[in-house]
């Protein structure tokens, strides 16, 4: 059977640590605890399941501070877990079985991570697989018969284990404030971080947030280098961002740049709202129709969805066309059950 070792990097999470690795003790080889910083009982809980703990100063990147935890490693496997998750006692069998049966050649073992939807960040989906356990020595192999050459890319397995994510609060703030720091720092946004932020951002910003990230979504609409799609996700963002900041003129300004650069689901929510707002229903309803019917979704599916459907309901009993609005409540309706949405 492969040993595991289990790295953690965490700081003030005395109210979830234990719940953490009481469910993992017994399927952990060795327990690595990587502390940033905590002012409260953290280490002390994390003390009564190992002694391998270690103190790692902030700076600001968590890539670095996961690197630090998994240099201590000393299992086949390491398993990276973060202190608000939970494996309930079908999913810890299944590791067990996973730690017997496991194949040397597997690199990296992907699980699912649930309960994405409880605060609705960057999710619109409440499950998905994540790479979770990695190979801690990675052996280079040759393959191909003929022009033979280094395998690069890691084997992968996709396991059945569900991981239950179960935050106790929204880590939005605490993430905008990351990615906004990130963002102002020399050579910006790689362009996974920059979809994160704007995604984060269209889902769980705020005024602070907004103002925060006004600057930098202007100058990547502004930049000649930018891509389409960045292109788009920008001019979104800003269409968002000058409507919750109340600044009208930039709002539309944007919002044609957006119709020109090819509209959105979101940016056609966010115009329509803009005329419900001004109980301008027979303009809003085209908005909102056009977010259901004739556009695609960024972030958020709801866009074009349930968000769309409702608003068009509401605008045609606000214009008192009720056989409509019923109708559009059931199309409301329909696309919940089909999302999995109560």
């Amino acid at each position: 059977m492969v040993k595991v070792s289990l790295c953690m990097i965490v700081k003030n999470e005395e109210k979830v640590l234990g719940r953490c690795l009481s469910c993992l003790a017994d399927l952990m080889d060795e327990i690595i605890i990587v502390d940033t910083g905590s002012t409260d009982g953290t280490k002390n809980i994390a003390a009564e399941y190992t002694d391998k703990i270690y103190d790692f100063r902030w700076i600001d990147d968590f890539s670095a501070a996961r690197n630090f935890a998994f240099s201590k490693a000393t299992g086949d496997y390491i398993y990276s877990a973060d202190a608000d998750e939970i494996l309930d006692e079908v999913n810890k069998e299944r590791f067990r079985i996973l730690k017997e049966n496991i194949f040397p050649e597997i690199e990296i073992v992907q699980m699912y991570y649930t309960n994405q939807m409880k605060f609705r960040t960057v999710y619109n989906y409440d499950k998905e697989y994540r790479p979770k356990l990695f190979k801690r020595l990675r052996g280079f192999t040759w393959i191909d018969p003929i022009h033979e050459t280094v395998r690069t890319a890691p084997v992968v397995f996709d396991s059945d284990i569900e991981i239950i994510h179960e935050q106790e609060e929204s880590h939005a703030k605490r993430d905008l404030e990351a990615l906004h720091r990130a963002a102002g720092r020399e050579g910006g946004l790689s362009g996974r971080l920059f979809d994160m932020y704007a995604r984060e951002l269209y889902l769980a910003g705020d005024t602070e947030d907004f103002k925060n990230a006004e600057g930098f979504f202007e100058e990547v609409c502004a930049s000649d280098a930018c891509s389409a799609d960045a292109l788009k996700t920008a001019l979104c963002i800003m269409v968002k961002a000058e409507r919750v900041l109340g600044n009208i003129r930039k709002f539309f300004k944007y919002a044609m740049k957006a119709v020109t650069a090819g509209s959105a689901s979101e940016m056609c929510l966010e115009v329509g709202d803009y005329y419900m707002e001004q109980e301008d229903y027979e303009e809003a309803s085209i908005w909102f129709y056009n977010a259901a019917y004739e556009t695609e979704s960024i972030f958020d599916a709801r866009s074009r969805g349930d968000k769309a459907l409702g608003r068009m309901a509401e605008c045609c009993r606000k214009l008192g066309i009720m056989e409509k609005a019923a109708y559009y409540e059931e199309r409301v309706k329909e696309w919940k059950e089909n999302a999995g949405i109560e």
